[in-house]
C-alpha cells in the first residue's frame, strides 16, 4: 500500500480542524460583539437621543438601563471571549450561558436598533452552537 492511498490519521486531540477553529472565531465573535456592546452602552448612558425610543414597547425600561444591562453584559461576554480564545475549559460553559444572555438581550432592544439587534442575535446562535460542539467533543 503506497503512502498515498494511506488514510490520514484523526487529529491527536479527537477534534476537528472546524470545531477548533470554530471554536477560535466563536472567541473573537465574543470580543468583538462584547467591545460593541459596551460603546453601545456607553452611548445609550450618556445620549439617550442616539436611539429611536418606542413609545408602546412591552419591555419599556429607560434607555439609560438598557445601557447599563448592555455595557455590564458586554463586558463579561468580551472577557470570557478571550478566555475562550485562550483554551480556559470554564469559559466554554460561561460562554454558552453569557452569550445566550446577549442574544436575549440583543432580542429585547430590537424595537431601538433594530437592525444591529437581529444581526447579533443570529451571530450569538452561530457562537453558542460553535462553543456546544465544542464543548461535547473535549468533555
Amino acid at each position: 500500500m503506497s503512502s498515498a492511498t494511506k488514510p490520514s490519521a484523526p487529529p491527536p486531540s479527537g477534534t476537528s480542524g472546524w470545531v477548533t477553529g470554530g471554536v477560535l472565531f466563536a472567541g473573537v465573535l465574543m470580543m468583538m460583539n462584547g467591545v460593541l456592546d459596551v460603546t453601545r452602552g456607553i452611548m445609550a448612558i450618556s445620549k439617550d437621543n442616539v436611539f429611536l425610543a418606542t413609545p408602546d414597547y412591552v419591555f419599556k425600561f429607560s434607555l439609560t438601563g438598557w445601557g447599563w444591562i448592555h455595557l455590564i453584559v458586554g463586558a463579561l461576554v468580551a472577557i470570557t471571549g478571550y478566555f475562550v480564545v485562550k483554551g480556559a475549559p470554564w469559559a466554554q460553559y460561561t460562554g454558552i450561558f453569557l452569550v445566550a444572555l446577549s442574544g436575549i438581550e440583543a432580542f429585547l432592544t430590537l424595537p431601538y436598533y433594530p437592525f444591529w439587534s437581529l444581526i447579533v442575535v443570529a451571530l450569538d446562535v452561530w457562537v453558542i452552537w460553535a462553543l456546544c460542539v465544542h464543548a461535547e467533543r473535549s468533555g
